[in-house]
């Protein structure tokens, strides 16, 4: 996968919201106030039995009433700390906004494996039963985030704040193609926003390494990785290699005819070949969609000297398919 391999060329760069953003950097969530205009609570978000922590947000104006809705999620290493400044930005703006944490990261629960046999059949017949296990904590999966994202929206139908007659998705980075995947697979996601999105997973791996990796999962000779692992550069979470190959959003754009479609790209984009993610989607998709190209910025430029820009372009794109 480029993104992965161009990756290793990052430096470690000064702490702040924004790089822990970017680069993954794992800290106690810091505590947040949010601006006297918000209502910000705290959410469980339950995907295939593990909990989630969310966050929603909504102008103090607009508490109680049913707005259109976004739903938000960072990509590789990512978390809900990094994205309060935009969320609270669309709030103001009249939406009603939920972010997430995947399964594993931050303050989210994680899935479990058993590490011992289970007890013999008798003793939990039940279905409950106690036993050794291991947490899957701060590792990159993209079909479980993936399923994370179906997850949040199917949790985000049974608020009453959310308008799922407008409903959309925000995502930067790895979750700028998890927000195509997620569209692709829902059909009551009527607009997305992705910028600087990395799109399709197949290429980059040696392939024999990624077999005899998921051979040695299948057999059970191989444990999940330390959590939080960097295996690649400055990023943190050890990807599971044997996944990656499953995942490629760029091909399945037309999966989701209805959904308008808005691509933000760093022009001097270092980590993969734009023509190969976005770009691509851009040109294959046959419903509404805007590319737009940011000049002199790379990768990261995103979160930094571009980030106001690029809200007011999420918000510009929402107000034409979300009001």
């Amino acid at each position: 996968m480029q993104f992965m391999k161009s990756a290793l060329l990052l430096v470690p760069i000064a702490a702040s919201a924004a790089v822990a953003l970017a680069f993954g950097q794992l800290a106690p969530q810091p505590k947040y106030t949010p601006p006297d205009s918000i209502e910000f609570r705290n959410v469980d978000i339950y995907s295939e039995g593990t909990r989630m922590h969310g966050e929603t947000f909504i102008a103090k104006a607009n508490a109680g009433q049913k707005r259109a809705c976004i739903l938000m999620a960072h990509g590789w290493g990512g978390t809900t700390a990094a994205m309060r400044r935009d969320a609270a930005a669309f709030a103001n703006a009249g939406y009603y906004v939920i972010t997430f944490d995947y399964r594993g990261w931050a303050s989210s629960d994680a899935r479990v494996v058993l590490t011992k046999s289970a007890p013999p059949e008798q003793e939990r017949k039940s279905g409950k039963f106690t036993a050794e296990v291991q947490e899957v904590r701060g590792v990159v999966d993209p079909i479980d985030m993936g399923s994370d994202w179906m997850n949040a929206i199917h949790w985000a139908a049974g608020d009453p704040q959310c308008d799922m007659q407008r409903f959309g998705l925000w995502g930067s980075s790895f979750s700028g193609g998890l927000v195509v995947y997620a569209a692709a697979r829902d059909n009551r996601v009527k607009a997305i926003h992705s910028q600087v999105g990395s799109m399709d997973g197949r290429a980059g791996w040696d392939q024999a390494k990624v077999r005899e990796e998921a051979t040695h999962y299948a057999r059970g000779q191989q444990s999940y990785p330390e959590p939080y692992k960097k295996v690649i550069g400055n990023l943190t979470g050890a990807p599971m290699m044997a996944r990656f190959p499953q995942y490629f959003p760029v091909e399945e754009v037309n999966l989701a005819p209805k959904t308008a479609m808005q691509f933000v790209i760093a022009a001097n984009e270092e980590l993969f070949d734009n023509k190969d993610h976005a770009v691509r989607a851009y040109e294959a998709f046959k419903g509404v969609k805007r590319m737009v190209n940011i000049p002199n910025i790379k990768h990261y430029g995103i979160y930094f000297e571009a980030r106001e820009q690029t809200i007011k372009l999420a918000l510009e794109w929402y107000g034409m398919h979300l009001k």
